[in-house]
């Protein structure tokens, strides 16, 4: 039997470096056995050198995540190493280690260290350098940077880490982050140098736009703060050596000569300054650096993991549309910049302009329609220093969408761009494959789109705004963690704190987190406020993290009051309802729709999650007052739109059917269980039939369509749906060439880079696939594949705390079908078999009483219809089939097909409400 100890993290991620908080471990148990499950842990913590911080004895407990440390104050800038031994039901499992570096965890601790950069506004980065001794080579070696935009740092002419447009974003006012790095390979005994260049990033914009970062509140030049520290290799070989910013540092202009986050940079490799990130370099001709005022906001490790490149891809198609003018195009729709390598004339100038799209001309859309910017849009110039030689160069301090490049100028005919794909390198921990490959490509694209939107907040577009959309990321946040598991916990924690840092006196969030001051007033938007307060909550399902809970509950009931407040009779209203159906400009837009319906909906969707936390944090208090509001919602809601007559929800003034009210108000739980959801679903059903077989959703709507769709007996129309491929549909996506997903159903879309009407990944994992993690808890699967009479097979995979869970499922020819669910250890699963007989059906060759570890239920878990909609009073519907209960292992169900159904009989997946497959 194996059984083994591995993942082991702190504060969810492997080996962490600059961790200020009070450390949390998790760890996963690795066994084969059925059922082994941790009884017992101890955890030791030491010091790098080995000497004991704290022990927590053997602890009789089955967690194993989440564990939070409770020994004496850590030290600044420090590795400790720790390791943990676990007692389970089938014996002791080897000790597993592993380490971590805290950050600097006050503020004395950065040593004196100073803000600087340059102090008046030119348009070249600044570059920056110091230089140090050391006596001999260290043991041990940090540096820690924090940043007012981005800043590439180099020790020695390397650059400290793989990380770009570095460090990370927020509301500078609020927090500013900082990364620490380990650079003890990088020093060596005698002169060292540390170099910086400097980049605006959206702290000093330049570039007047719509969204106002150029007069953000925190506004200024480019600048850094740093601190080195490096220990002897041996005790007693001296102390510490500390080295900081100050304004002994020195300071000139550099060859980026122009540098936007929307524009592009402008390079000018005549003022390359060769050398200076090396000890050595001969600086006499720079002057002093300006110290500067620091950034009013707190300094905070950053937490998300980095920006990088994560890939590199080849041009598949050159075109030369108009004479001197050569267009390239990318495998992909991707986020990032291209290298390039051109031979020339010094003076030469190559200019490259990005787009997701080609104009009818052929050339790369990059116009800003919308008149958002002023200025440049989306192009870099790199102008040659004629060595004669090919001369290489890629931004650092902006970022583009594209699928296509444009090459200008005198030396275009020497390019040679190779496109580098930049985002927050997250590992891939879920995934998904269908036997249509129209499904699994619509997973995989997703996934593409929401990489490409993953710059230390969730974005829109990598292209056009740049902005944290809070109702986008709302939507995503559950396929984000499906996919990304533990390193999106901390990335979305992160942006959660932006959302928050956006609130004013006690009201409502912005629609954009960090938010810069931007003019225009989107109030009342509970839609997208929602992120607010669902986000924390999905966070604490998946992961057990009853920290960002407890850190945010009061905010969050803080605004759900103002929100209830400033809706009369509990009918709220929002400036942004079911944005993008496909009736709207494709632009972008509202439908022609009462946005009360989805505005009250969200209300009593966040009351209802309020009570739910507030359960958790043991707030009974706050638990009831929040359970009678949403009652009263839920009430109101029913009052003004439901049609108890017809079972149609309607709104105000509408002239037709709104799938996405039925879609939200049968999600959420607001419909009555029964005869009620019953006939709304079939209302619903009876609408996309009759737009044969076609969605009428836009982005709120989308989301739970196909979910409610196939958990109220509609599976086929739901696949239906899904693989439509006329407009509007992902199917028309994909009929078209689409390498990721688009803003609009219409081929017409500004946007190719855009996730939040990619919900679909939703239900290809949890109704197709049929694994749903978080539900009810961190510990517990749901497995409840619905299109099993439809499709050939279909796999998904995820991580929860306690390890990987996966489901695979596939029909043989003659119709029986085989389910295999693994199941971490310590963690159990809730297991739908469709259609099954008690009697006829297995497990590992074995009828179902005398397998192993298999406990056949009574019935369907009363939260099952959670995973198939929002609403935590949802039904189980759709789920007809026999359910049993596993605990960690891996099983293999075998289901022999059903007999025919006797003459004039139906089965219940022919009826409306029936269970599908």
């Amino acid at each position: 039997m194996t059984l083994a100890l591995a993942g082991l993290r702190v504060e969810h991620r492997t080996t962490p470096l600059g961790v200020d908080v009070r450390p949390r471990f998790s760890w996963e148990l690795r066994a084969t056995a059925r059922g082994c499950a941790q009884r017992a842990y101890r955890l030791v913590l030491r010091t790098a050198q080995g000497a004991p911080v704290w022990d927590t004895g053997e602890v009789a407990d089955g967690r194993s995540a989440e564990i939070e440390y409770a020994g004496p104050p850590l030290a600044s800038l420090t590795r400790y190493r720790w390791h943990v031994e676990v007692l389970t039901t089938h014996g002791r499992a080897e000790p597993a280690f592993s380490w971590f570096v805290t950050g600097l965890l006050d503020a004395e601790a950065w040593a004196g260290a100073q803000w600087i950069g340059r102090a008046e506004r030119r348009p070249p980065a600044p570059l920056l350098r110091h230089e140090f001794t050391l006596d001999e080579r260290p043991g041990e070696a940090y540096v820690a940077l924090a940043a007012g935009g981005y800043a590439d740092l180099r020790l020695n002419g390397l650059p400290v880490s793989g990380e770009v447009l570095a460090p990370g974003f927020t509301d500078y006012t609020r927090r500013v982050q900082y990364s620490v790095h380990e650079v003890t390979g990088l020093l060596r005994r005698g002169r060292n140098a540390l170099a910086l260049e400097l980049g605006r990033g959206f702290f000093g914009v330049t570039g007047a736009s719509t969204w106002d970062w150029h007069t953000a509140p925190w506004h200024g030049e480019p600048r850094a703060l740093v601190l080195l520290t490096a220990r002897p290799a041996a005790p007693g070989g001296g102390g510490a050596t500390t080295v900081v910013s100050s304004g002994a540092w020195r300071l000139a202009d550099g060859p980026t000569r122009h540098d936007d986050v929307y524009g592009g940079e402008s390079h000018d490799a005549g003022h390359r300054r060769d050398g200076h990130a090396l000890p050595g370099y001969d600086d006499a001709g720079w002057r002093p650096a300006d110290v500067l005022a620091a950034p009013a906001g707190r300094l905070e490790n950053r937490r998300q993991e980095p920006v990088r490149v994560t890939e590199s891809l080849e041009p598949d198609q050159v075109t030369e549309p108009a004479p001197g003018v050569r267009v390239f195009r990318f495998p992909r729709v991707v986020a990032g910049w291209v290298r390039v390598s051109a031979t020339g004339r010094a003076g030469e100038v190559v200019t490259l302009r990005y787009g997701e799209r080609l104009t009818p001309e052929g050339r790369p859309h990059c116009a800003d329609e919308k008149g958002h910017y002023a200025g440049r849009f989306q192009t870099d110039t790199f102008t040659l220093a004629g060595t004669g030689e090919p001369e290489d160069w890629e931004p650092r301090f902006s970022y583009k969408g594209f699928q296509y490049v444009e090459v200008t100028g005198p030396a275009a005919a020497t390019v040679r761009p190779t496109a580098r794909v930049v985002h927050t390198d997250l590992p891939r921990t879920g995934g998904f494959v269908a036997s249509d490959p129209r499904l699994t490509r619509l997973h995989e694209i997703t996934v593409a789109t929401v990489l490409n939107n993953l710059h230390h907040i969730p974005t829109d577009t990598p292209m056009y705004e740049k902005n944290g959309w809070t109702g986008d990321g709302m939507l995503g946040a559950e396929l984000f963690l499906a996919n990304f598991g533990p390193g999106m916990h901390e990335f979305l924690a992160k942006w959660v704190t932006d959302i928050a840092d956006t609130r004013r006196e006690g009201g409502a969030p912005e629609v954009i987190a960090p938010h810069g001051g931007w003019h225009l007033d989107w109030s009342p938007a509970p839609t997208w406020h929602s992120a607010y307060v669902l986000i924390p909550w999905w966070l604490y399902r998946t992961t057990g993290d009853v920290r960002q809970l407890r850190r945010h509950f009061a905010g969050m009931a803080e605004y759900v009051r103002f929100e209830l407040a400033r809706s009369p009779g509990g009918l709220a209203d929002s400036t942004l309802g079911d944005w993008v159906a496909p009736e709207t400009d494709p632009g972008g837009g509202n439908p022609p729709e009462d946005r009360r319906v989805a505005a009250t909906a969200y209300l009593y969707a966040m009351l209802r999650t309020c009570r739910l936390a507030a359960g958790v944090l043991g707030e009974a208090t706050a638990a009831a007052e929040f359970a009678g509001k949403a009652a009263a919602v839920r009430a109101a809601f029913r009052a003004a739109f439901l049609d108890p007559a017809t079972g149609a929800v309607r709104g105000a003034g509408e002239a037709g059917f709104r799938q996405t009210h039925h879609v939200l108000a049968l999600a959420f739980g607001l419909l009555d269980a029964g005869e009620e959801r019953r006939r709304a679903a079939a209302l619903l059903a009876g609408d996309v039939r009759a737009r044969g077989g076609r969605l009428n959703t836009g982005a709120l709507g989308t989301k739970y369509l196909l979910p409610v769709l196939t958990c109220h007996g509609y599976a086929d129309l739901a696949l239906k749906v899904a693989t439509q491929p006329e407009f509007p549909g992902w199917g028309r996506w994909l009929a078209e060439g689409a390498t990721t997903l688009w803003e609009h159903w219409s081929p017409r879309s500004r946007s190719r880079g855009h996730y939040f009407l990619g919900t679909v990944d939703d239900w290809l994992f949890r109704q197709v696939a049929g694994l749903s993690v978080g539900v009810p808890d961190a510990d517990t699967l749901l497995v409840r594949p619905a299109l099993t009479a439809l499709l050939g097979h279909a796999r998904a995979f995820a991580q929860i705390p306690r390890g990987r869970a996966a489901v695979a499922w596939h029909r043989e020819a003659g119709g029986t079908l085989h389910l295999e669910v693994t199941v971490p250890p310590g963690a159990r699963a809730e297991v739908c078999l469709p259609g099954a007989d008690p009697e006829r059906a297995t497990e590992s060759g074995r009828p179902l009483a005398e397998a192993e570890a298999v406990t056949v239920r009574a019935g369907a878990p009363r939260w099952a219809g959670d995973a198939g909609g929002a609403g935590e009073a949802g039904e189980a519907g759709g789920a007809g089939g026999l359910w049993v209960t596993v605990p960690g292992g891996t099983y293999a169900f075998a289901v022999p097909a059903a007999p025919a159904p006797a003459p004039g009989r139906r089965r219940a997946r022919d009826r409306p409400g029936g269970a599908a497959g």
